[in-house]
């Protein structure tokens, strides 16, 4: 795990520290990188806050204007880019200060942006593939009354994504983490007509509040030990802080990972969330919230090398995760759930190159990017698919739509190759060099990514034949046909990435290219040559492939589930009963807890409280006889009072 070597956030060289270089202020073209923020943002305020005073003017085309914001960041991102690599390597840092933001105490904080090689991929990724959903959510949404709003919606789950992985400090972070989390749930419950889609919507958002809460600990604590939440100043401290801290920090920033990139045990409200439109499923699943996870590990990378123990948590819960989403997703039969199970797997295959320390951080981002690529491919795809058979997602009811729907289908399988890791397409070069990485590190850590890799085979190809392959099973009066070239054009863009997507590893194009932000390191080989392991993986991934055909594809598909299957299909239904878990060790031990304060509030305290009242109360309906109003029974009250006055008085003489 190379403890001794410390890759700080700011350049890199090989072997010795990694110095710590100020990042340049932005002039010339850097001094637009706060418009790539702004432009959806500006999207957000116009079609969410203005357009409801215009009296509907906005909704004719608003959602032309949402479309449009993205693609102008994209534009400026790929500006910037090129900027960015006509400068030296270690000259790759740009920061830009836009205000102050507050000052309270010992803490200032502004707000305040970091454009490195790190967060300039990830803005190409972002902006790029979310301006290529956009459009074809202009296809998709065009007979939505409520099209403007979820527009709307887009943009701001866009800037809140772009602030995210251009904030300089953790805090701003934390501002576009949140803002994450708010849009994915409006996003994910926009069809809230629905009762499955309200309450999928909420579940993300509480889910995701467990793994907030993990973030705000490790920002507080990195507060409480280095007096500042910049970037800089943390990685540039880092070394004088005890590892148990150390520690603790990086397992609370896992916490919060586990609940953005949806790794076990925050996983269960990754497949609820496809009961939002399928453009929504695209965006979080391919290159935005569930990445945001990975993107904390490896821009935490200065606190992970000096908490091995973190590390190794990190791993176990990545190959856990790679492991439990392939499963799910061998039994799904929603076309969108099988892609969701998918996309757990495929984010722990990140997770585990980001565990792996400075050999796998390059490698994790690499097939963070090319993941973006295939998996919106094939959720975009998926939806294409229900666009022609009226919006079904049982891939029972599919089979035969290669030719009714020929570009949904190249296009698809071109995501569904480099998914599985067929030689030469992107996932291929990605995914293995994770594996190969994984097997240097620890070699039980390698086969379970290479059984992984089997699984994701098996599943992907079931539902490729039970979709555009074996027999029709389509529903009565459903006429499958091609959808518009507004949604087809960006799966063409990104059929054609699926492919190329890994030129980034040539000449080791990607691991250079990240070094100033997450250090270099001797390279280890696997226990065995780099070429066997590839020739494994390649007939592990050959094996899914034949026992899907064997098992599906020269099979009946029924149109209806079996219900005679064994336990392990009935768990994967369940979701390995990830559900039943969470209810079992949080949900009723949380209600009992709460029930039983409950009952010490009512009994003890407001018992306490209300009984006092009572009693006081009681006394003066007592008190209350002897004031009736009548001067005769005052008088007589005198009267008795005096006596008593003068039997006090003769006593006391007498003794």
């Amino acid at each position: 795990m190379f403890p001794q070597l410390l890759p700080q956030l700011f350049a890199g060289h090989e072997g010795g520290a990694i110095p710590v270089v100020d990042p340049s202020s932005a002039d010339g073209a850097f001094g637009l990188l706060w418009l790539v923020v702004a432009l959806p943002a500006l999207g957000a305020l116009v079609l969410l806050a203005v357009a409801p005073f215009t009296r509907g003017a906005v909704d004719k085309w608003g959602h032309l204007l949402g479309a449009l914001l993205p693609v102008g960041s994209f534009l400026v991102s790929l500006l910037l880019f090129l900027q960015l690599l006509g400068r030296d390597e270690g000259d790759r840092q740009v920061s830009q200060h836009l205000w102050n933001w507050f000052e309270v105490g010992g803490l200032k904080v502004g707000f305040d942006l970091l454009y490195d090689p790190l967060s300039a991929l990830f803005l190409l990724l972002i902006t790029g593939v979310g301006s290529l959903i956009h459009i074809y959510s202009i296809g998709y949404m065009e007979h939505d009354a409520r099209r403007r709003r979820f527009f709307g919606y887009l943009n701001l789950f866009v800037a809140a994504m772009l602030m995210l992985v251009l904030s300089g400090n953790f805090l701003g972070l934390f501002l576009g983490w949140e803002g994450v989390g708010l849009a994915s749930y409006l996003l994910i419950g926009f069809w809230q007509h629905k009762h499955s889609a309200a309450a999928a919507a909420k579940k993300a958002f509480i889910v995701n509040r467990v793994g907030d809460i993990g973030l705000s600990l490790g920002v507080a604590l990195m507060f409480a030990t280095f007096g500042s939440t910049d970037f800089s100043v943390i990685s540039e401290n880092a070394a004088g802080a005890s590892e148990t801290t150390l520690t603790v920090l990086g397992l609370l920033l896992l916490l919060a990972a586990c609940g953005k990139s949806a790794q076990v045990p925050l996983q269960s409200w990754l497949l609820d969330a496809m009961e939002g439109p399928t453009p929504v499923s695209a965006l979080i699943h391919a290159a935005t919230m569930v990445t945001a996870g990975v993107y904390l590990i490896v821009r935490s990378n200065f606190i992970f090398e000096l908490a091995p123990h973190a590390q190794t948590v990190v791993v176990i819960v990545a190959v856990v995760t790679l492991l439990w989403g392939a499963i799910i997703g061998c039994a799904k039969d929603d076309i969108k759930k099988a892609l969701a199970g998918s996309t757990m797997s495929q984010i722990g295959y990140m997770m585990l190159g980001a565990g792996l320390g400075v050999a796998g951080y390059a490698f994790a981002i690499f097939h963070l990017l090319t993941h973006g690529f295939f998996k919106a491919n094939m959720f975009l795809g998926a939806g294409s698919v229900m666009h022609g058979m009226d919006d079904d997602v049982d891939m029972r009811h599919y089979g035969a739509l290669d030719k009714a729907m020929p570009v949904t289908f190249l296009t698809f399988a071109m995501g569904y190759l480099a998914i599985i890791g067929f030689p030469g397409f992107s996932g291929f070069w990605s995914k293995d060099k994770i594996i190969e990485t994984a097997l240097a590190d620890n070699w039980v850590v390698g086969v379970l990514a290479i059984l992984g890799a089997g699984i994701t085979a098996f599943y992907m190809t079931r539902l490729m034949l039970m979709t555009f392959f074996t027999e029709k099973r389509w529903e009565k009066g459903v006429h499958p046909h091609e959808s518009p070239q507004v949604m087809t054009v960006p799966l063409i863009v990104l059929a054609a990435l699926s492919v190329l997507g890994g030129v980034m590893l040539l000449g080791d194009w990607i691991v250079d290219f990240l070094a100033p932000v997450t250090g270099t390191a001797a390279h280890e080989e696997p226990p065995i040559p780099a070429i066997a392991v590839t020739l494994i993986v390649v007939a592990v991934v050959a094996a899914g492939v034949a026992t899907a055909w064997f098992l599906v594809g020269k099979r009946d598909v029924p149109r209806t589930a079996p219900t005679d299957v064994s336990f392990a299909t009935r768990a994967a239904r369940q979701d390995l009963y990830g559900d039943a878990i969470n209810d079992t060790l949080v949900v009723l031990p949380g209600g009992a807890l709460v029930r039983s304060l409950t009952s010490i509030d009512k009994v003890g305290v407001d018992g306490v409280v209300e009984g006092g009242s009572a009693g006081i109360g009681g006394l003066g309906l007592i008190l209350r006889r002897a004031q009736n109003g009548y001067v005769r029974s005052y008088a007589l009250s005198l009267l008795g009072g005096a006596l008593l006055v003068v039997l006090a008085l003769l006593a006391v003489n007498l003794s």
